[in-house]
């Protein structure tokens, strides 16, 4: 019986190796922008590329401003009015600036669907976005609460998380020009930091890059990005590409892409 053991099994392994790998689908990314005071229409298009060109991504954008397409902070995405906007998609990325909205139902609408479990990237002025809203529920959600920025300046970024899969590639001090800086009044109970500039206003130092756990939902987030010329910079693509992964569950400890989710050849 040993020769048609050893047949049998060399038939086993001939099917093992012959077999197709299954595929690796895309990351359904649902990225969210426009309103008060960005560049949201090169934004979009910055972050869409960017991305997409450092991971295996596919993105349905919504981009909405205000009557008549004027950028308006008190404009309500229609998206959002729906009970189940984030359905179907495997994260959101949200870079808005809306930050007179003060629905309450309508804020804990788009913050539920990241308690419930969908993933987000939350950049810039997503952390200033419904401060006006009476709920903290949005602020939870991002790990932080934060109402205000200093003037626009060169930030040198301090990375204090080089451990962290997301870190790892990104340096120890980076130069960031002309941006803002948000000042952190509120730290959540599950925000972890992952990088600090200096504020002088405040003469402290206060986190710009964190993650974050709201219920079932990872979060990643950066108040970096105001100007394109910090969103186009190859340093920031590859934070929010190891970001956007990193909350999907599909970053290694080494900060890499896990097999299927690389950027696809094109």
């Amino acid at each position: 019986m040993r020769p048609l053991l050893i047949t049998l099994c060399s038939i086993v392994c001939l099917f093992a190796f012959a077999a197709p790998k299954e595929e690796v689908k895309p990351l359904k990314v649902l990225m969210v922008c426009g309103g008060c005071c960005h560049d949201y229409e090169n934004q979009k298009m910055i972050l869409g590329e960017g991305i997409s060109a450092r991971a295996n991504v596919e993105f349905t954008i919504v981009h909405e401003e205000g009557p008549e397409g004027k950028k308006d902070k008190l404009h309500k995405i229609s998206l959002y009015e729906k009970a189940n906007w984030a359905q179907g998609f495997d994260v959101v990325l949200h870079n808005e600036c809306f930050g007179g909205v003060t629905d309450v139902p309508f804020v804990e609408g788009i913050a539920k669907a990241h308690f419930d479990g969908v993933p987000a990237v939350m950049l810039h002025c997503s952390t200033h976005s419904y401060r006006a809203a009476q709920t903290d529920e949005w602020r939870k959600c991002l790990g932080q609460t934060s109402m205000s920025h200093e003037k626009n300046r060169d930030l040198k970024v301090r990375n204090v998380a080089e451990d962290h899969p997301i870190m790892k590639g990104f340096p120890k001090e980076w130069l960031d020009p002309k941006d803002e800086l948000y000042k952190n009044e509120k730290l959540w109970e599950n925000f972890k930091p992952l990088a600090t500039a200096f504020g002088e206003d405040t003469q402290k130092d206060h986190h710009v890059i964190w993650t974050n756990q709201y219920g079932a939902g990872r979060v990643f987030g950066t108040t970096l990005g105001h100007g394109n010329h910090t969103m186009e910079d190859p340093v920031y693509l590859d934070l929010v590409s190891r970001g956007l992964l990193w909350a999907c569950g599909k970053l290694d400890e080494n900060g890499k892409p896990l097999p299927g989710y690389e950027a696809k050849q094109k």
